[in-house]
């Protein structure tokens, strides 16, 4: 099925729009600059994958949408670092709330996004098809990647001390890791059920 003209340039426009929010993000950060270089790393890495593949793997265009609410989640979460975004400020004072749960958002996402991804990735070049291996493989892959995320900030609080209180965000939670881990689980188990039906229809646009 060919695909309109301007549905094409919503790529483009959306890495454009990812790369512009980066930059901005980039000028005088509320956060140091090594906090907000640790937290939006992945956008800038994501950026370079997919202009590198562009040609020979392009993505569904509702991928590509997750991928740049995604990106834009963790650039707030740079700038300001996860736990001192304002809105969530003000939710926690206005709500009683114990803690900023702008990281609880992002590392919902951490599963939610991710678990879309690694399913259009199984779909299109593994023998794995709509069926229940694939969740199950999907679920597995989310979960081991937010399990080695949560060790990149271990050794990253070991090797600066610094960086160490900001990046982590743990905010005096001595469950923060298994929570992170449970809300990737939840995201990763939200996203096959809630878009799994669309994901497989612009799937089926491509081939």
């Amino acid at each position: 099925m060919r695909i309109k003209q301007s549905a094409s340039r919503e790529p483009v426009i959306l890495l454009v729009a990812v790369a512009i929010c980066l930059a901005v993000s980039a000028i005088d950060p509320v956060a140091d600059r090594l906090t907000w270089f640790l937290e939006t790393v992945p956008v800038m890495i994501g950026i370079f994958l997919l202009l590198w593949t562009r040609n020979t793997f392009p993505l569904t265009h509702l991928l590509y949408r997750l991928l740049a609410l995604h990106a834009l989640i963790l650039m707030v979460g740079g700038y300001y670092t996860y736990a001192e975004v304002p809105l969530f400020n003000w939710l926690r004072d206005t709500l009683d709330l114990t803690r900023n749960h702008y990281d609880r958002v992002g590392h919902l996402a951490q599963g939610f996004i991710p678990a879309i991804l690694t399913r259009e990735i199984l779909l299109r070049r593994s023998p794995l098809q709509q069926d229940g291996w694939l969740f199950l493989v999907v679920t597995s892959i989310c979960l081991a990647f937010s399990a080695f995320y949560e060790m990149i900030e271990w050794w990253t609080a070991l090797i600066s001390e610094e960086a160490a209180e900001a990046f982590l965000g743990t905010q005096g939670d001595t469950w923060d890791t298994q929570w992170d881990m449970f809300l990737a689980l939840i995201g990763a188990l939200s996203a096959q059920r809630l878009l799994g039906r669309t994901h497989d229809r612009q799937l089926a646009k491509m081939t």
